[in-house]
């Protein structure tokens, strides 16, 4: 297996779990006054994002770690997923690096950003959610 990608027990309760706080992620995310704080609900969609995609590794007996780790994720998922297009996984790799932004230099994005990327990141969100929901 690839680099910072480790064997473990398939573990289908813990992925449930993270499941179970993306909903309620989500349901704080349609609280959240989207033209007021932009930045903070993109920076939500990517930790829903990268959360879906452990507990899918999780299913498949994997996990990630170190440096890189969530550009690995995003990369095996890419790999082994088919049901994502490379525009969905661009999004992914695309929404890693502006939330490492937001989170180390303090950007701030414009509002524009989340309007035109809110549908496919909701379709990314619904497409991640079958694949673990297949997998339970």
């Amino acid at each position: 297996m690839e680099e910072g990608i480790i064997k473990i027990t398939p573990d289908k309760e813990k992925a449930g779990s993270i499941l179970k706080m993306v909903e309620t992620t989500l349901e704080m995310i349609k609280t959240i006054n989207t033209n007021k704080f932009p930045t903070n609900i993109v920076k939500e969609y990517y930790e829903i994002l990268r959360e879906l995609m452990t507990a899918i590794l999780l299913l498949d007996g994997y996990k990630t770690e170190g440096e890189g780790a969530h550009k690995r994720l995003i990369e095996y998922i890419g790999e082994n997923y088919k049901q994502l297009t490379e525009h969905e996984i661009s999004l992914l790799d695309d929404l890693r690096i502006t939330r490492n932004k937001i989170s180390y230099d303090g950007f701030f994005i414009k509002e524009d950003y989340l309007k035109r990327r809110e549908k496919d990141i909701q379709a990314i969100i619904i497409k991640l959610k079958r694949i673990i929901k297949e997998k339970l």
